[in-house]
């Protein structure tokens, strides 16, 4: 459990809210959905979560439904819904959003996008943008050689953009150069010093020279969680004196006139409209200065940085955005045209690398929860010999009730029932370790302490002047959600920087959440945890939940996970990659299933660390004959073991239920 908790949102009970009447609008305000889930998210009046994979133009699926039908098709949760609908409506919003600006301010320009492949390498999600994207020559960016590979098989529109980014080999270079005969239209960026001398000497090599960018280190500053990642201590790009450097060196190689783009990165997620608006006067007046140096120029790429609105409050918070799309775009256009226009210069063509907008809203991730714990908080019979530590607890129990009948209730009174309440459980505890308190007295003592904390919260109004001390007791009397999913692999963001998804059950959204909890995973780490939840531009430990109902699945979904998690997951516990399935929409609110990937099966871990299952199996088909010759094993026995072990490497590494 973490010492800082923010209560914001958090309900009065930690155990039990009070039943009553309960709405789909209600349960969509409290979730944020109605911020963060437009155009695509919503309820329906069973109370099931819809999705709208063409925004506002097109129909509806039950998510509840659909995550039936796929496990009757023996797809199990956990499993990644990937919705391309989205994918391409959300391409299609960044085109549009460009083209009204370049409208409005009267560009005279283009725009052309290109997707980052790190954003998510999956084969059928970069094949999807890069179909959709054909008639926008939409375009990707590789930063790495393995990303080249792909984006050199998949790019062949001889007027999409290959922007090649990275660290450079002399053969990812050579390669860039190469390809230009595949009539692809690779740009090299120079994102360090020495790729210059590289890219002259592959000239000369192969009688031929690549399209050639610059990627600039700004000064000017930037915000979010990636903040610190740009300026004069950026892993990537030139310096201002290094930029001249490179201009004069490509001049006297005569590879000058091959320099085509100036590209500026001012770090991924920037949540203030702001700085954007600095980095691109910057980088605007960069642009100029190296036409005039006699650069050809034509491409301002921008890189990424676009933001999304992950708690839905529209504000400069980690997890959120002070702009919209069409407010990006219409910085972005009306910033370059004001400087080309002031400096006569012909106005770029602009590009941009908005992966995590384009991706994060097309992917869910379903998971199913598997059982419930919290502390227990029932009142022990009295046994007549109680230690003095129990009787004190039973004592303060009773006094904290008393004080519920007055009208007015003294914070103070409660502060000093708790911190009694903690000194007479330590009691017991010593008491405990010293051998005068047996295991049952123990347990009475604990019982009683979470007792009195449940007592202290009923009567805790939700205000500011709570004390502190009393602030966190919601926390420890939640309940714990055991989830069938690894955070590691499925959002590993979450675990290591503390990103927020918004994350909320998808069913039986019409009755009123009863339980305060989190959820815990299936690895064995205790950092495998879901407790930091959306709310309202900050942040609450704690998400309201339903009861689980016997019999019944209780499903839970994260969104706008779309981009990084997938690729930047990791075998934590051997919990490999889940099932995903990519699903359109069809005519009469149907659906068709366009690519089905089967998550990573117990065989195929074990093989990604060496380990060899046949090997594996032998080694215990062995031992279980050896068993059988001593008699503690029957060979009925054995068979059944053996059978579980065989069918254990066919199957997905989450638990089966």
């Amino acid at each position: 459990m973490r010492a800082n908790h923010e209560d914001a949102g958090i309900a009065d009970s930690a155990e039990e809210l009070t039943n009553a009447a309960w709405s789909i609008d209600e349960s969509a305000e409290l979730y944020g959905l109605i911020r963060w889930g437009q155009p695509y998210f919503s309820i329906n009046e069973h109370g099931n979560m819809i999705v709208l994979p063409k925004g506002t133009k097109g129909n509806s699926l039950d998510l509840v439904g659909l995550v039936k039908e796929l496990e009757g098709r023996n797809l199990n949760l956990p499993l990644l819904i990937r919705f391309d609908d989205i994918l391409e409506d959300r391409l299609q919003q960044l085109h549009q959003a460009f083209d009204q600006a370049i409208s409005t301010y009267k560009y005279q320009g283009t725009y052309q996008g290109v997707f980052p492949v790190k954003c998510n390498h999956q084969r059928h999600v970069v094949e999807e943008l890069v179909a959709c994207g054909k008639s926008r020559n939409f375009g990707l960016e590789a930063g790495s050689k393995a990303e080249l590979l792909i984006a050199l098989s998949l790019l062949n529109d001889p007027d999409a953009l290959l922007i090649c980014n990275g660290y450079k080999d002399q053969r990812y270079i050579e390669t860039a150069i190469l390809a230009r005969h595949l009539r692809r239209k690779p740009i090299v960026v120079i994102e360090q010093a020495d790729e210059i001398d590289k890219i002259i000497l592959a000239s000369k090599n192969l009688g031929s020279a690549p399209l050639i960018g610059i990627r600039a280190k700004l000064a000017s500053r930037s915000s979010g969680r990636w903040g610190s990642s740009i300026g004069e201590t950026s892993k990537f790009g030139l310096s201002i004196p290094d930029i001249l450097k490179a201009v004069e060196s490509l001049r006297n190689a005569d590879l000058l006139s091959d320099l085509h783009l100036l590209h500026f990165h001012i770090g991924s997620q920037i949540n203030d409209i702001a700085v954007i608006k600095d980095a691109l006067q910057e980088a605007g007046q960069i642009y100029v200065e190296l036409s005039r140096l006699g650069a050809p120029m034509g491409y301002l790429d921008v890189g990424g940085g676009l933001g999304v609105d992950y708690d839905g409050s529209q504000t400069s918070s980690m997890t959120s955005t002070n702009y919209s799309l069409q407010n990006y775009a219409n910085d972005v256009v009306a910033t370059v045209r004001e400087c080309c226009e002031f400096h006569q210069i012909n106005m770029p063509t602009l590009v941009s690398e908005s992966g995590r907008a384009i991706a994060s809203h097309f992917s869910v991730l379903i998971f199913n929860v598997l059982s419930t714990s919290t502390v227990s908080t029932s009142i022990p019979l009295k046994d007549s010999n109680e230690c003095l530590p129990v009787h004190n607890l039973r004592e303060t129990l009773a006094r904290i009730k008393s004080i519920a009948i007055k009208s007015n209730i003294d914070h103070s009174q409660l502060q000093e029932a708790w911190n009694d309440a903690i000194k007479f459980k330590d009691d017991a505890l010593t008491s405990f370790r010293l051998g005068y308190l047996g295991l049952p007295e123990r347990a009475t003592a604990e019982q009683l302490t979470w007792a009195c904390a449940k007592a202290l919260v009923e009567l805790l109004p939700n205000q500011n002047s709570t004390p502190a001390e009393l602030k966190f007791l919601s926390s420890v009397l939640a309940s714990t959600y055991y989830s069938n999913l690894s955070i590691f692999r499925s959002a590993p963001d979450t675990w290591a920087i503390d990103q927020l998804f918004p994350v909320m059950p998808i069913q039986r959204l019409n009755e009123k959440p009863t339980q305060l909890g989190n959820f815990a995973d299936l690895t064995c780490d205790s950092d495998g945890k879901l407790a930091k939840f959306i709310c309202n531009g900050n942040s609450k430990p704690l998400l309201e939940l339903h009861k689980l109902k016997k019999d019944e699945q209780y499903l839970i979904g994260m969104f706008l996970g779309g981009a990084y998690q997938e690729v930047m997951g990791n075998l934590h516990n051997l919990f490999g990659s889940t099932n995903a399935v990519h699903i359109r929409l069809a005519n009469d609110n149907k659906y068709q299933i366009d690519h089905v990937v089967k998550g990573n099966t117990n065989s195929e871990v074990l093989e990604a660390m060496e380990h060899n299952p046949d090997q594996i199996l032998e080694r215990l088909r062995i031992a279980s004959e050896t068993a059988i010759q001593d008699g503690s094993l029957k060979i009925s026995d054995a068979q059944r073991l053996m059978d579980h072990l065989e069918t254990s490497l066919r199957q997905s590494t989450y638990l089966q239920i």
